[in-house]
């Protein structure tokens, strides 16, 4: 498969009509057409439900169209960063971050680095350490900056030297704000929102005495930055980093656990990986940060 006709297939499918998509490319219609067709002969699929109105994607055009967006994007990205030079620094660093806090340990070295090389663009991606670690390995990401435990046997990375502490965040009428300090056995029945990252959960489940049964887990999350407005207007309780909810809101509060759990953030990538000019500039920034 040639990148143009991957391209081409994308089109057809962002305008579900071949001729709107044959005029958006400036080919002609039975020149597309052929392409296509060609295309699901190579494949030895049908990619294309072919209506009166319109055209959808089989089964196999909808995998076809999310692989092609990625390869579409990792050439977009490898020709932009060899076209980069030392003069002019050009280019995208492409960062998955899974907690506020992890952002906070980039915003310097993300200030100096658009000072010095204005015309580098930095992408930052929320999500789970389960996607950013899925996304590093895939290209998608340069880096992510995740919550330990991780599987360091994948990633080579760089230790943040500072702690951070876990607890619950709850809502200030609970009974349980009374407390200075939340043990396992506070943590029995009450219902409780636990990150989703299975690390973690391993990690909790030790720290309760071996068992995560134990504990009244009524569902999970991957978005920290909404625990305070699911904690303030429910009955729930959520398992947390102190650094990651939104503590600018009223009505809700934050109480680390014992016997402590403290954790660091990690900035981690590929092992083996060749890092572009701007990619290796941002990384050096932050390697003099974190080690200051």
């Amino acid at each position: 498969m040639e990148i143009r006709t991957l391209q081409y297939f994308l089109t057809i499918a962002r305008e579900k009509n071949i001729s709107k998509a044959a005029e958006h490319l400036h080919i002609t219609q039975p020149t597309l057409s052929r392409q296509m067709k060609e295309l699901e002969e190579t494949l030895g699929k049908q990619l294309f439900t072919r209506g009166n109105r319109q055209i959808s994607l089989t089964d196999e055009g909808m995998i076809l169209k999310k692989r092609a967006e990625e390869i579409i994007s990792i050439v977009e990205r490898t020709e932009a960063e060899v076209r980069a030079n030392e003069e002019l620094l050009t280019g995208d660093i492409h960062v998955g971050c899974t907690e506020k806090i992890g952002l906070n340990h980039i915003a310097q070295s993300l200030a100096l680095m658009q000072e010095k090389h204005p015309f580098v663009r930095v992408h930052i991606k929320y999500g789970s350490t389960e996607d950013i670690s899925s996304q590093i390995e895939k290209s998608e990401l340069d880096f992510g900056i995740v919550i330990e435990p991780v599987d360091f046997m994948k990633y080579d990375y760089l230790k943040i030297p500072h702690s951070h502490t876990w607890g619950v965040l709850m809502s200030q009428k609970s009974p349980l704000s009374q407390l200075e300090y939340i043990t396992a056995d506070d943590l029995r029945q009450i219902p409780l929102l636990c990150p989703s990252q299975e690390l973690v959960k391993n990690e909790i489940a030790g720290w309760v005495g071996g068992n995560q049964r134990k504990l009244n887990i009524v569902g999970t999350y991957n978005f920290p930055f909404a625990l305070s407005s699911l904690v303030k207007e429910s009955h729930l309780y959520a398992l947390c980093f102190e650094q990651s909810f939104d503590d600018a809101m009223d009505n809700v509060c934050f109480r680390p656990l014992t016997p402590a759990i403290e954790e660091n953030m990690v900035f981690i990538w590929r092992k083996y990986q060749v890092f572009s000019k701007p990619i290796e500039i941002f990384m050096n920034m932050l390697k003099e940060k974190v080690q200051k």
